[in-house]
């Protein structure tokens, strides 16, 4: 092998350990969380009333897609007045807990 293909081997084995790394959610605390979640997120052709957009599905969205935007509505940088109540009230466990349940839904 040379020493690019060494290079990048190194690399990619370095990301895969790094995004699997993160602790795995309690899929059960998870599910007994998520009763605000569904007010919005799982009611049918559901649309935010100001701006008018629809409310996305996040049954079987991808894990780290989650805790991603709820770490994002929990410091600011995702706006949004209803998720950013929503995210500040949760702990780092507890938005591990949501995005395992979510995400081993059907979509």
């Amino acid at each position: 092998m040379t020493r690019l293909q060494l290079l990048g081997l190194a690399v990619a084995t370095a990301l895969i350990a790094a995004t699997s790394a993160h602790a795995e959610g309690d899929k059960a605390a998870g599910r007994k969380l998520i009763y605000t979640c569904a007010g919005c997120h799982g009611v049918p052709g559901y649309s935010n009333a100001y701006p008018q957009y629809p409310v996305p599905k996040i049954a079987g969205q991808n894990e780290q897609y989650i805790i991603n935007a709820l770490h994002g509505y929990k410091s600011g940088d995702r706006k949004h007045p209803t998720m950013d109540a929503q995210g500040q009230s949760l702990s780092d466990t507890d938005i591990q807990n949501i995005a395992a349940y979510l995400s081993s839904l059907a979509k």
